[in-house]
């Protein structure tokens, strides 16, 4: 059991209620402090306060450093702890929610106020469900989300990707039917060239065979022309 002071002990309890984010939608219940009561197990909120009185109480046992922190339970906003007041052999069990005390009772008796302790503790496990499944529900979608955004950038990513491989795809087949073109237009020229190359070739290798030949080539003579007959004289007058 912790002897609370000035800096830590039951202070931090309070300040730990009171930092506790109040949910909007909890009610707070009132339940008469008894000495000899035993708890009763609540599934729903109760619908009033705990009475101004017993809460101003326990504040100022808290604030004046009366009481001693001997246990806290702490189940998302509800939590419940046993407090021991050393002067008076009392103790003290609150159940609360948020920054509002729901439940206090006060007892003499330890294992009374350990039972109580422990329903509130099981009370506020129950209670929290809710809080903790909306918790983590709301956790999954906003992860959920996140992944959503950024599968959303990875598809918008590879589209555009696939957008530029398939225009670069048509560019590539347009060139390559360009270059099939000319490369057929080539052969055809290449084909051309090669003919009369060789015709050229031949030319030259006639030419060629004819000055090496040793041989003395006279043209043919041209054939003899035919005598004129002689005209016969004319008549004087």
């Amino acid at each position: 059991m912790k002897v609370m002071t000035r800096s830590a002990g039951m202070r931090r309890v309070w300040l730990a209620v009171g930092t506790v984010v109040l949910m909007n939608t909890s009610a707070c219940a009132s339940t008469p402090v008894a000495s000899s009561a035993a708890p009763a197990t609540a599934t729903a909120e109760p619908a009033d306060k705990v009475p101004a009185s017993t809460v101003e109480a326990l504040r100022q046992l808290i604030d004046t450093h009366q009481l001693t922190e001997v246990r806290t339970t702490y189940n998302s906003t509800y939590g419940a702890s046993l407090l021991f007041q050393p002067e008076k052999l009392s103790y003290y069990v609150a159940l609360f929610h948020g920054k509002e005390f729901w439940r206090v009772i006060q007892t003499d008796s330890f294992e009374q106020a350990e039972g109580v302790y422990r329903t509130f503790a099981q009370q506020t496990q129950t209670l929290a469900e809710v809080d903790i499944d909306t918790m983590r529900l709301d956790a999954g979608k906003k992860y959920a989300d996140r992944m959503i955004a950024l599968n959303q950038q990875r598809l918008q990513s590879l589209q555009q990707d696939a957008s530029r491989q398939q225009q670069q795809a048509r560019e590539v087949a347009q060139l390559q039917e360009q270059a099939r073109q000319q490369a057929a237009s080539l052969t055809a020229q290449l084909h051309d060239t090669t003919s009369q190359l060789d015709a050229m070739k031949q030319q030259i290798h006639s030419l060629e065979t004819m000055q090496d030949n040793p041989n003395l080539a006279l043209p043919a003579p041209a054939p003899a022309a035919a005598p004129t007959p002689p005209q016969p004289a004319s008549p004087s007058p």
